[in-house]
């Protein structure tokens, strides 16, 4: 028997099921039709545990494990969604809410909802500040509404693109996504693929067309501000 054929045995929500040796919490949830929320994760990247909005319950244990990185073990009793979750995940979003704008992050706003979060729990919190970063044609940065899940970091790197045009730079309430040495994207070795912006959970990462378009632009506008090369006038636009 292979490695790839052994599998095991577990409880997770008062059921009985078998899952692959290696397969994580989370593949089991999936298997057994089973919702876990997720923020950090996407099928497109490594998982990384970084949001913890994932965590259930193993065994009682001292602290909750999150279900995108924690593998499966045998015997094991995992509930996904008892009152030790529930409280965990609740002020996590309470958390995310007081420090990042979520106003388009409708996901999020479920998970907000379902969770009964009380979005005024931190009135002391401090709101991260960011201006929009618009310095190419085909996407913004408004880090404002990033909630640093790292997806846009990894899908650039080995994940996906291995073009390495984005990191993490300070620390702290501070930390946000920027280029290296905060030089623009056009001086990057960003490649617009589109693959950040089309893992953004958040309206962190935004289509120029969309922001644009959400600014009123007009039709000769949208037309010069999502082009390469030099800055085109409506004048320009309309003798076309």
């Amino acid at each position: 028997m292979s490695e790839d054929d052994i599998t095991l045995t577990l409880t997770l929500d008062g059921d009985q099921i078998e899952v692959a040796k290696g397969a994580t919490l989370l593949d089991a949830a999936h298997l057994a039709g089973v919702d876990i929320p997720v923020i950090c994760y996407h099928e497109a990247t490594s998982p990384n545990g970084l949001c913890r909005i994932c965590v259930v319950d193993v065994d009682g244990g001292r602290v909750l494990q999150p279900a995108c990185v924690a593998e499966c073990q045998a015997d094991s009793k995992v509930e996904t969604r008892n009152e030790r979750v529930e409280r965990s995940r609740r002020t996590i979003l309470e958390m995310l809410n007081a420090s990042v704008n979520l106003d388009e992050a409708p996901e999020i706003q479920a998970m907000m909802t379902d969770y009964d979060a009380d979005d005024a729990r931190f009135p002391d919190a401090n709101l991260r500040e960011h201006t929009v970063i618009d310095d190419n044609p085909f996407y913004v940065r408004d880090y404002e509404q990033c909630v640093l899940c790292w997806r846009c970091v990894q899908v650039c790197a080995e994940d996906a693109q291995f073009t390495f045009a984005l990191t993490l730079k300070n620390r702290g309430h501070d930390t946000s996504v920027a280029t290296a040495f905060d030089i623009s994207m056009t001086e990057s070795p960003c490649v617009f693929c589109g693959q950040c912006v089309g893992v953004c959970p958040t309206g962190a990462l935004k289509p120029k067309l969309e922001w644009g378009l959400e600014q009123g632009w007009s039709a000769a506008e949208l037309r010069q501000n999502t082009r390469r090369g030099r800055k085109r006038s409506p004048e320009d636009d309309d003798g076309e």
